[in-house]
């Protein structure tokens, strides 16, 4: 049903059945590859509402990562499994960036490691909904420990336009008052400005502080 190219190897058409929707291929690491294309076997049609996940086990881990998948729209798809290919390769139904780590190499005169890619035929729903899950998980990390710094930011240093503007006006204010005087000369508010605009260069966040001096 599936068939299997890596670069510079021959082609691998016989999986070995795990199940009757369910299919492995073992590949050795080495020599080291980048890109694994996936693809339907001529005459293969997937039974309707299913596709085929594709996942990977890389050496040195018993997990099988989801890649992406492929169906009788897309019937083949390329998956990067080593990032020091270059730039990414398309994905069929989803795609991954999973990599054969340099701690995949043999030991002098020692076994070859292998990579495990299992194809799984699934309904599309699951398949799908396993994608959706995949892409969720992977951006969750960097978004949410960004966004959860910047609402504790928000939250120690949140100052209202208001309340900045009464500072600036309560620092002109005790500023001018020094004067002694009613009338109040423009110079006067001048050097206001050129002190207020100095300390703000030497402290930007003294408004921010409850006295605001």
């Amino acid at each position: 049903m599936f068939g299997v190219i890596i670069s510079s190897r021959p082609v691998l058409t016989e999986p070995q059945a795990i199940s009757q929707t369910q299919y492995a291929f073992t590949i050795p690491s080495l020599p080291s590859f980048n890109h694994i294309v996936v693809f339907l076997l001529p005459g293969t049609i997937l039974l309707d509402g299913t596709a085929a996940a594709v996942y990977v086990q890389l050496p040195g881990n018993t997990e099988f990562k989801l890649l992406g998948a492929i169906a009788n729209e897309k019937q083949s798809a390329i998956f990067k499994v080593n990032t020091k290919g270059g730039g990414p390769a398309g994905g069929g139904l989803g795609d991954d960036d999973a990599m054969v780590d340099e701690s995949a190499t043999a030991p002098l005169n020692g076994p070859v490691p292998n990579v495990t890619l299992g194809i799984s035929v699934e309904p599309v729903q699951q398949v799908a909904a396993n994608l959706e899950q995949k892409k969720a998980t992977e951006a969750a990390p960097t978004s949410s420990i960004s966004t959860g710094l910047e609402l504790v930011k928000r939250g120690q240093n949140a100052v209202t336009t208001k309340v900045l503007a009464q500072r600036i006006i309560k620092n002109a204010y005790d500023f001018l008052a020094s004067f002694g005087s009613e009338t109040i000369p423009l110079k006067a508010f001048q050097a206001w400005w050129e002190k207020f605009e100095g300390k703000i260069e030497r402290d930007p966040t003294f408004l921010e502080r409850s006295d605001g001096g």
